[in-house]
């Protein structure tokens, strides 16, 4: 691991998509150039919505294309509940993003889901996904671990990121790619969630976090650590970890901003 993850902060998210667009295409272009497609995993909260807005708007050249045909998108944490269910992470992607898709156009080559008929064991649940994983990413024996080219990840107000709550056991997690959670201290409490070394293998980590809501948990998670989830990811990650905010996000925050470039 080198560096420190890298913050770039935009007045508005009208200034942050363009960026994070850009960044998306770049770490798309290199996931394709190694294995032929581009494997990532996104979670849910505000970012389906910024995602949209980053990704939706027609390209402008050859180079800002994004290539839906190559995406194999999962799930970086999936609540259980059916896959049409206000809760479910899939329907925010669905309905803020892939629903929006031209239907003529390019669509994804995969989009990895739950297997909602074991909804009630979250531990069988969260065995499947990862056997989801372990189909896409080659076997369990030859991995040690899975390396997706991108997270596009949220930062919750209490520093959790994915289902990785504050002082969970499941931080702890060392050798499950998928590990469940039942007492989420967000409703709803059974989950299932990307494990925190799952998360800091990846080739590139986004995180994507805005409003001034966030800028006491982001002066926590940049300035002290605390052990929070998103400052683990920091820790883990380096510089291969990227944070595109809105200053309102960063208001008094210390640490230092950088011009976003690629």
């Amino acid at each position: 691991m080198g560096g420190q993850a890298n913050l770039y902060s935009f007045p508005a998210v009208d200034a942050l998509a363009p960026a994070l667009r850009a960044y998306v295409i770049h770490c798309q272009e290199a996931g394709i150039a190694r294995h032929g497609v581009f494997k990532v995993a996104v979670s849910g909260g505000s970012l389906p919505k910024t995602l949209a807005q980053a990704l939706l708007p027609p390209a402008t050249s050859e180079a800002d294309t994004v290539r839906w045909d190559k995406w194999e998108i999962f799930f970086a944490d999936e609540r259980a509940v059916p896959l049409d269910h206000p809760d479910s992470n899939y329907a925010l992607l669905r309905k803020e993003l892939l629903d929006k898709l031209p239907a003529d156009g390019p669509q994804p080559a995969a989009v990895h889901t739950i297997d909602v008929s074991v909804l009630d064991d979250a531990q069988e649940l969260a065995d499947r996904y990862e056997q989801e994983l372990v189909k896409s990413f080659a076997g369990r024996d030859s991995v040690r671990l899975p390396i997706f080219d991108l997270l596009l990840l949220g930062c919750g107000p209490d520093g959790h990121t994915c289902s990785l709550f504050p002082g969970h056991e499941i931080l702890r997690e060392t050798s499950a790619w998928v590990a469940p959670i039942e007492d989420s201290p967000k409703p709803p409490p059974r989950r299932v969630t990307l494990t925190l070394p799952v998360v800091t293998h990846a080739v590139k980590v986004a995180f994507v976090a805005t409003g001034g809501g966030k800028k006491d948990v982001m002066k926590e998670i940049f300035e002290e650590g605390n052990g929070l989830p998103c400052a683990l990811v920091n820790e883990g990650c380096g510089d291969r970890c990227s944070w595109f905010v809105d200053n309102a996000a960063v208001e008094g925050v210390t640490y230092p901003r950088r011009p976003f470039s690629l």
